[in-house]
């Protein structure tokens, strides 16, 4: 289970010392010539627009957040690290973690569905740890508590690349819809509607 330069003369000006009587000659700049022009730098500001306070004017860095693309193993691969990032996430890639880390990614995903999708269905939890806390529903949890996972390892990573791919809606699972699972060695005679099979898991709804 995110200024056009001054001109200036190419020799520098002579210093005047305070004991000197000697009057310093100054070049004589040319003249900007007719012909050149200014970049036209003048905006059309809307009249009926707010007025921006100063520290409004100061642009803010603009970050551009990239998707991953490709197939799933790609998309896990550009997403795999050792942070979740939140609370929420972190339970999300913790269920991944104890009830699919032995599977292919492709199992890994559905587990992770079957949780989100459980925090959506008003059946269960509406939150990612409500939906793993929620009474006898995953072995692995005792009470409000989980054990710690090998933050280190590989399988974690995965897990963690995996639950941000489900809650970003990156990839879809392959037995969509599915709320419950297990695994293919048991038979709990569930009167559910069976959607098939990922891995070693059994996917219903």
């Amino acid at each position: 289970m995110t200024v056009a330069p001054a001109q200036a003369s190419e020799s520098p000006e002579p210093l005047i010392f305070g004991s000197s009587t000697a009057i310093p000659s100054h070049s004589v700049l040319q003249p900007i010539s007719a012909s050149f022009q200014l970049p036209d730098t003048s905006v059309e500001v809307d009249p009926l627009a707010p007025a921006l306070d100063s520290e409004e004017l100061v642009e803010a860095p603009m970050v551009i957040v990239l998707k991953p693309t490709g197939d799933l193993a790609a998309k896990v691969a550009a997403l795999r690290g050792s942070n979740p990032g939140s609370r929420e996430l972190e339970c999300l890639a913790v269920g991944i973690y104890y009830e699919s880390k032995s599977e292919p990614l492709a199992g890994q995903l559905a587990v992770g569905h079957v949780i989100a999708s459980r925090a959506k269905s008003g059946r269960f939890a509406s939150t990612y740890c409500g939906v793993l806390f929620q009474r006898s529903q995953f072995s692995f949890v005792r009470g409000h508590s989980y054990p710690s996972p090998a933050r280190a390892s590989r399988q974690w990573h995965n897990a963690v690349a995996v639950a941000q791919i489900v809650d970003q809606k990156l990839h879809s699972s392959s037995v969509p819809g599915a709320l419950f699972f297990h695994a293919k060695r048991v038979s709990p005679g569930w009167r559910l509607s069976r959607l098939g099979s990922v891995g070693n898991h059994v996917f219903y709804r």
